[in-house]
């Protein structure tokens, strides 16, 4: 550890993205990622989540341009497809490389 005085880098805490690592949003990102293309209802299954809270999620998400939402048929039924975008890719791995800074750090402390 060095004092307050010392030049350091910033706490890899600081660069977690609250819209990123909110619980929800990181684990529809993740899906996403690990899909390529995640259908509404899978989401909404596997997140345990309501229709509505996924919903709002979701819009959060589209919003800051991290997902594409399309809407379609398959069959006669309504679908909801959700698509990680670029700049969703590099939100979550700057996210992950930023957990894992912590993890290390946490690692590298035990057992003093």
């Amino acid at each position: 550890m060095t004092g307050p005085d010392e030049t350091t880098s910033a706490h890899p805490v600081t660069g977690l993205d609250d819209l990123v690592h909110q619980r929800v949003r990181l684990g529809i990102l993740t899906i996403a990622h690990e899909a390529r293309r995640a259908e509404f209802g899978f989401l909404r299954t596997e997140l345990q989540l309501t229709a509505g809270n996924l919903s709002q999620h979701l819009g959060v998400l589209e919003s800051a341009g991290l997902v594409e939402v399309e809407k379609g048929y398959a069959g006669r039924r309504g679908r909801t497809w959700i698509t990680l975008t670029a700049a969703g890719d590099v939100a979550l791995t700057e996210e992950i490389m930023r957990l894992k800074q912590l993890i290390a750090r946490v690692e590298t402390t035990n057992g003093r």
